[in-house]
């Protein structure tokens, strides 16, 4: 990955910026939700679903090469944008990177303000979900 975690962030807000109305910003999330690849049915289990959420997200991680890739879906089509947006940020960095990001970028973009307290807890959970994996994955695998 050639940019840095900080410089997608920054992406990320220039692409909100450009979108003056918020109704623009929520298509622009429901077509990043609408990108996602299509999730595997046999990957919708109890243990990936994200708890927190008011609609259904699942989340699987695996580790490659020594960075985290990330697949998600949701039956929402805002939350399975937000889910979208972690994975674009997140997929292809190392766990260090992924353990030191926090959503400050949310202030920015002014996201946490329009989204119901509800989905902001969902949104938490997914990130929290997200770290949890790059917490499992911080020393390199010793398995060849």
């Amino acid at each position: 990955m050639a940019d840095t975690l900080h410089d997608a962030e920054q992406r990320l807000i220039e692409d909100f910026s450009m979108l003056e109305e918020w109704n623009d910003r929520y298509e622009y999330i429901i077509d990043l939700g609408r990108a996602l690849p299509e999730y595997p049915d046999e990957l919708r289990t109890e243990d990936r679903e994200v708890h927190g959420c008011q609609s259904q997200v699942w989340l699987d991680a695996r580790y490659d090469n020594g960075r985290l890739q990330f697949r998600a879906d949701s039956n929402a089509l805002i939350t399975k944008g937000l889910v979208a947006m972690l994975v674009n940020l997140y997929s292809g960095r190392t766990a260090a990177e992924i353990r030191s990001a926090t959503l400050d970028f949310l202030r920015e973009i002014g996201l946490a303000s329009h989204l119901t307290p509800s989905r902001v807890n969902g949104l938490q959970a997914m990130f929290q979900r997200i770290q949890r994996h790059a917490e499992e994955y911080v020393s390199p695998q010793s398995v060849s």
